[in-house]
């Protein structure tokens, strides 16, 4: 019993990490990126600086806002923390393995970007429309490489579940399969798409016509803002997590020893502050591509997304 209540705190305090490191991941990203720029560049707290900014900040709401509005940011937000836990992260088995299924996890994505979009159109606003469009056209292109990508790593891995994936691809050890390294690539590309990073979106855009998930949120201020905000940033720490889990996942521990925990603490810290060095390099050397170039875009990813199943089929097919 006394196992079983350490395993589950340790399972809620590696979501409470989880969701706190997320800011911090895009301060590292911020940083790096200006450098890459030759510009001075913030620390890499400003992003906990500026969600505590706006949870201070007074909210102004429009008249005609209604319930669904006000409740957007924390179903959002919520739909984020649910995420997160089913994510392998420091340590493979937890007690939330057993719901760490991607397939739910997709549906939390898909919850989390409905509600946004409904918001984006319960003011009214000619953006708001304009960008929750946007958003399901690159959501309905997205989704279908995702899930081509999560059932080639199931077919692997024999089962959807996140934990026991990642735990058989880290028994495995460094095998070169074809297939994941297609899937990897789709995989990549959807999320670029999904974390609104260029070239598809531009986080730090201002202006209108070019926004993609930004039109949605232009209503928002005060502590929805940063709730909407900190669930954005958890999903591109989902992402990057989700990466290292099924490309380079040595290093997570497998029990809860102080040396295994100590260990993959330091292997996702130094392999986030790699990936991130990597989209950082992608972001400068590519240009935000018109919005009518994304469907080519994401119908390149899913065509690498089946290609990884078809390469699967006959390579691996009879394993």
């Amino acid at each position: 019993m006394d196992s079983q209540l350490i395993a589950w705190a340790f399972a809620a305090l590696q979501t409470l990490a989880f969701i706190a490191a997320a800011p911090l991941l895009a301060g590292w990203l911020q940083r790096v990126k200006c450098h890459m720029q030759n510009r001075s560049g913030p620390s890499v707290w400003q992003p906990y600086r500026d969600l505590t900014k706006l949870v201070g900040k007074k909210m102004v709401l429009a008249h005609n806002a209604s319930w669904l509005f006000r409740a957007t940011p924390y179903i959002v937000f919520g739909a984020m923390l649910l995420a997160a836990t089913v994510v392998p992260f420091i340590v493979v088995q937890v007690p939330t393995a057993a719901i760490a299924d991607v397939i739910v996890l997709v549906g939390f994505f898909a919850l989390a970007r409905f509600f946004t979009a409904l918001a984006g159109l319960d003011i009214g606003t000619a953006f708001g429309g304009m960008g929750a469009s946007r958003e399901m056209m690159v959501s309905a292109l997205a989704e279908p490489a995702m899930l081509m990508v999560v059932f080639t790593f199931s077919m692997t891995a024999h089962t959807t579940n996140l934990s026991v994936a990642t735990d058989y691809i880290l028994e495995a050890g460094l095998l070169l399969r074809p297939s994941f390294v297609f899937a990897l690539l789709a995989l990549a590309m959807v999320a670029v798409a999904e974390a609104s990073r260029i070239p598809v979106d531009n986080p730090a855009t201002h202006l209108e016509l070019t926004m993609l998930h930004e039109a949605m949120i232009l209503e928002y201020g005060g502590r929805h803002l940063a709730l909407i905000e900190w669930a954005s940033q958890i999903k591109l720490m989902i992402y990057s997590v989700l990466i290292i889990d099924f490309a380079f996942p040595w290093g997570i521990a497998d029990q809860f020893s102080v040396q295994a925990l100590a260990l993959g603490v330091v292997a996702v810290t130094a392999k986030l502050m790699l990936l991130a060095i990597v989209l950082v390099v992608w972001e400068t050397v590519l240009a935000k591509m018109r919005l009518f170039r994304v469907p080519q875009f994401l119908g390149f990813a899913f065509m690498l997304s089946v290609l990884a199943m078809l390469t699967h089929v006959m390579l691996e097919g009879g394993n």
